[in-house]
């Protein structure tokens, strides 16, 4: 049961992040694109402040949940090597890893005042990717 627990939070919360980078990257230029400027940038303001409420909690709900998931193949991740979901299970927590880092690098950049638009949008674009490849290895560690 303990385990269905952190396997839906886990999902429902990689659901929202994904999500939300998502939107990001595909939905958000092109509607923001379609509006007057000022509304624009409002909008995409607003959206980015929502965001940085939230998406704290939800990434400590999807790591949190992660680490619990990842205690319980404790086993396979002692042998990465011994079979394709070990490997493909370690593979998606480096990822993961990785996302966590740029989300602490998107953090210090903007404290700094040096998260400008070229670097949001290329930080951005490498999380969607992140997040995608994670996605299909998730799927992938199931049935290869």
């Amino acid at each position: 049961m303990a385990y269905l627990l952190l396997l839906l939070v886990h999902l429902l919360a990689a659901m929202a992040f994904a999500g939300t980078v998502l939107f990001e990257v595909l939905f958000l230029p092109g509607v923001r694109r379609r509006l007057p400027a000022a509304a624009g940038l409002r909008l995409e303001a607003a959206f980015a402040e929502r965001a940085r409420r939230i998406m704290p909690w939800v990434l400590l709900a999807l790591y949190a949940a992660g680490l619990g998931l990842a205690w319980h193949h404790r086993g396979a991740l002692a042998r990465p090597l011994d079979s394709a979901f070990a490997l493909l299970l370690v593979v998606k927590i480096a990822l993961a890893a990785s996302v966590f880092g740029h989300f602490l690098w998107a953090m210090v950049q903007q404290r700094r005042g040096r998260l400008d638009g070229p670097r949001s949008r290329r930080l951005h674009r490498s999380v969607l990717l992140h997040v995608l490849a994670i996605v299909v290895l998730a799927k992938a560690m199931f049935h290869l």
